[in-house]
């Protein structure tokens, strides 16, 4: 049987910092296992105004944790996004294309009842490759 390695990380230096006993993110076995980022910039009283700016926080947030670990949002393979209403989103997924564009990671996106914030993101992403080029997009089907 094959040794599994996890590591956890801690408080992410320039995040709010974590409102429960969990890791922002941890690698297991060449995965970054992200837990859910929300709009705060230093706290939850400090969140950006409109919903699209909260998204961008959220995203940017997301972004800090993967590079953290080792990662980034162009590694990301599966997205998992919390909204309060299904009008947010359009107004998502026009914010979303401007962080993940062409890659289009797979996607869940449900409505919740969220405590204080209007979104939460979290996502599955690779290591980054430390050597050699990443596989290209494929188009198409499967």
């Amino acid at each position: 049987m094959t040794a599994t390695h996890i590591e956890r990380l801690a408080g992410i230096p320039g995040q709010a910092p974590a409102v429960g006993p969990f890791s922002p993110a941890v690698i297991a076995n060449g995965f970054v296992f992200t837990s859910g980022q929300i709009p705060a910039i230093t706290g939850l009283d400090h969140q950006p105004d409109t919903f699209e700016g909260q998204v961008r926080q959220t995203i940017r947030n997301l972004a800090g944790v993967l590079e953290a670990a080792g990662s980034g949002l162009e590694h990301v393979v599966k997205v998992n996004t919390y909204l309060t209403s299904p009008e947010q989103l359009e107004k998502y997924n026009r914010v979303y294309v401007e962080y993940f564009g062409t890659a289009k990671p797979a996607r869940t996106t449900v409505c919740v009842s969220l405590w204080g914030v209007s979104l939460e993101i979290e996502c599955v992403a690779v290591l980054a490759p430390k050597n050699g080029p990443e596989i290209p997009v494929k188009e198409g089907s499967l």
